[in-house]
């Protein structure tokens, strides 16, 4: 088959188009709002065309722009005109058609040389899979599984920022490993206390009531943290006064900051388990998964059988590593690839953590592979835990069977 290649450089206001015949030669650009009306007049140009050239298959390509190709991507999909010919739609990553551009080196730099080199990046082929969008109850999962994701990041530089504060108001807590720095317990130490001076002085037997009363009863032995707590801050550094009324105050933005992502996380967590229930699936049977890895999971893997093998799963979540290998010489450390769904990557990732706590044979791998290295330990040890659960989630996934736990 000869298709017809449209290349698509999309903007928040304007899409360049440019249409390629099987040829490579162009057979013509043009520019339309980013709107629905725009998107009608597209179909019709590329209806149009394939019609003048006789031809009965469309290949699409845009590159990823955060948000603003999806709607463009449905409008295409959903178009009836294009729906009597054979179509292909991709999203392609903007770091592989950069790197095709180079081989044009005397290419300009604009919105209608962009729109020609991804066409013609589309003709030479070996790109991405195409969108999958044959069931959109996969996209709405992930609209969810993204947002949650977005909202702990936040939350981790929040955490980070708090930590910065904490040590600058009572350096001692910040040093001490056995104090948690965003715990419920600092948080409420913090926002209690104005001064170090006021927390080392305080009375032991009222501090304890606090500490207990702030770590809801989790401590199973309060007066050791309460002595703990006030032994650090009477080794801490003293800020003056106005330094330290301005570190308050950007403490208590911070701590509503943080309070505030964290209810976002409960309400997407409860949203994202409520949209994972009309999805049939079996990741949960995985011990320690849950709903929420397993939504985040299959959310972008979308239907499996649009992947040939779990090389392929892993592939697409960059959990493969570059090999670096000239005659003889093959170096031992490598490492992983900077491209993939890198939300796919964090959700394996956290999965992975969480079941290697629960299954045994994940355990044991976790902890062959942290042993190997002396650097990089967890980080390492983590990365190829979740490889092997990529093979585990493919196979569950593409037989529809249930996970059977190891014995110990």
């Amino acid at each position: 088959m000869n298709p017809l290649f449209v290349g698509i450089d999309v903007s928040s206001k304007n899409n360049v188009v440019c249409l390629m015949k099987p040829d490579g030669t162009k057979f013509s650009t043009f520019s339309v709002q980013n709107n629905l009306g725009g998107a009608k007049m597209l179909s019709e140009r590329i209806v149009s065309a394939l019609d003048k050239l006789q031809l009965s298959e469309v290949t699409i390509g845009m590159e990823a722009t955060s948000i603003y190709g999806d709607s463009l991507v449905y409008a295409l999909r959903e178009d009836g005109s294009l729906g009597r010919y054979q179509r292909h739609i991709h999203v392609l990553n903007p770091k592989q058609v950069r790197k095709f551009k180079d081989a044009y080196p005397d290419l300009p730099k604009n919105d209608y040389v962009d729109a020609f080199v991804i066409a013609d990046h589309l003709r030479f082929g070996r790109i991405a899979s195409e969108v999958y969008m044959d069931d959109y109850r996969y996209r709405s999962l992930q609209t969810l599984t993204r947002a949650r994701f977005d909202a702990v990041q936040n939350l981790t530089r929040e955490k980070q920022r708090f930590a910065n504060y904490l040590f600058l108001k009572c350096s001692g807590i910040a040093q001490n490993k056995d104090i948690p720095n965003t715990s419920a317990t600092t948080l409420a130490l913090m926002e209690h206390f104005e001064t170090v001076d006021e927390l080392a002085n305080c009375d032991l037997e009222t501090l304890t009531a606090f500490v207990s009363a702030a770590g809801r009863g989790r401590f199973a032995d309060p007066e050791a943290t309460a002595k703990a707590v006030q032994s650090a801050a009477r080794g801490s550094y003293r800020l003056p006064k106005t330094v330290n009324d301005s570190i308050n105050q950007a403490m208590s933005v911070s701590i509503a900051s943080m309070r505030a992502l964290e209810s976002q996380i409960k309400v997407l967590e409860k949203a994202i388990e409520q949209q994972f229930e009309i999805i049939p699936n079996t990741l949960t049977s995985i011990p320690g998964i849950g709903k929420v890895y397993s939504a985040g999971i299959i959310a972008e893997i979308g239907d499996i059988r649009r992947f040939e093998s779990q090389a392929s799963v892993a592939k697409y979540a960059g959990l493969v590593w570059t090999q670096h290998q000239s005659g003889d010489f093959e170096a031992q450390n490598t490492r992983m690839i900077k491209s993939g769904n890198r939300y796919l990557r964090y959700y394996l990732l956290e999965a992975a953590n969480s079941v290697r706590r629960c299954d045994s044979e994940f355990r044991r791998y976790y902890d062959l592979k942290f042993h190997e290295v002396n650097k990089f330990q967890h980080k390492r040890a983590l990365a190829l835990t979740a490889r092997k659960l990529v093979r585990v989630v493919f196979r569950l996934l593409k037989d529809n069977r249930l996970y059977i736990v190891p014995e110990s």
